[in-house]
Order: structure tokens, then sequence, then C-alpha cells
């Protein structure tokens, strides 16, 4: 059995990692998240800074577990662009043997938020706010409330995810 540690106890990444893990590679897989800090700010500003935090999760995920087979760290970040904030995400799998990444879409946030945003707080709390509702991220997430839930937290990780698991599924390329 694959084991996989995935650097949060968030059951909306650790349920991407298991569902992108079952679609590209042979399993059966043994999924387990691990809450570890991330390193950067609790709501990333810049793409570089959401790219350091997923790597920071996976690697603090293997120096917490080293007897996994996988680590995967997911960031969630937003980054202005056009005078305006946009969300996205990056993922970091981490491997014995190499390591890979891939960046999810990217889409708009309310004119709203932005200048809350710019000032540091956080994009699940708000979009709660904004929305009525409670702990988002643990459920369909920002972009799940945004788009009416056409597009869940779920499935804009679980793409990137698969995108980074390209070079484990075809590792003669790589």
């Amino acid at each position: 059995m694959t084991r996989i540690i995935v650097g949060s106890a968030n059951p909306v990444k650790v349920q991407s990692v298991h569902r992108a893990f079952e679609a590209a590679l042979s399993g059966p897989f043994d999924v387990h998240g691990l809450p570890v800090p991330s390193g950067v700010s609790k709501q990333p500003l810049t793409d570089t800074s959401t790219l350091q935090g997923a790597v920071n999760r996976a690697k603090r995920a293997r120096e917490q577990q080293p007897g996994a087979d996988f680590w995967v760290g997911i960031e969630g970040g937003v980054e202005r662009y056009n005078g305006a904030f946009e969300a996205f995400g990056w993922v970091y799998i981490l491997h014995p043997e190499r390591s890979s990444s891939a960046r999810s879409a990217t889409f708009p946030l309310p004119a709203s938020l932005q200048q809350r945003l710019a000032e540091g707080e956080e994009l699940g709390p708000l979009i709660d706010e904004l929305f009525g509702v409670h702990n988002v991220k643990q459920r369909g997430g920002a972009v799940g409330m945004l788009s009416r839930e056409l597009v869940s937290r779920e499935a804009l990780y679980r793409q990137p995810l698969i995108l980074a698991l390209i070079p484990f599924m075809q590792p003669e390329l790589f």
C-alpha cells in the first residue's frame, strides 16, 4: 500500500490528494493529513510565497513522517493582477526520488474584499462573512461559494495534483 502524508489536516485537501492519486496511479493508497505550519503568512499574497508554503508543508510532513512514500503540500494564495486580487493554489509533491509541482486555475475575488486582503486578512473567513457561512475552507471553499458550487475547492486542487503527478505517471520521460 502506498502511504501518502498531506501537510494539512484540512479534510478537503486530504480528499483531493486521495482522489488525484486514485485517478493517476495504481493504488491502494493510505492517505493521512498531518497539521504542519506553512512557514508563510496565513494568507500568502504572492505566487512565490504560495508555492513556498506548499513546498514547506510537504517538507515538514516528511520530517515528521519520514516513512511515507509521498508527501504533499497544498497552499492557497492570492495575488494582485491588473489591480485586483485573484485566488489560486499551488501543490507540491515530494517523493524519495523526485519532486513535482503545479498551480491551479485562477479565479477573481470580489472588489469588496480587496482592501482587507491587502491588509493581510485571510480569504476563508472573509468568504464566511460575505456569505454568512462557517468554515468554508473545510468545505467548498471560496471558489465553491463564488462559483455557486460549479467548482469546489477539492476539484480546484485535484487538477494541479494530477498535473504534478505526471512525472510519476510517466517516469521514463522524466
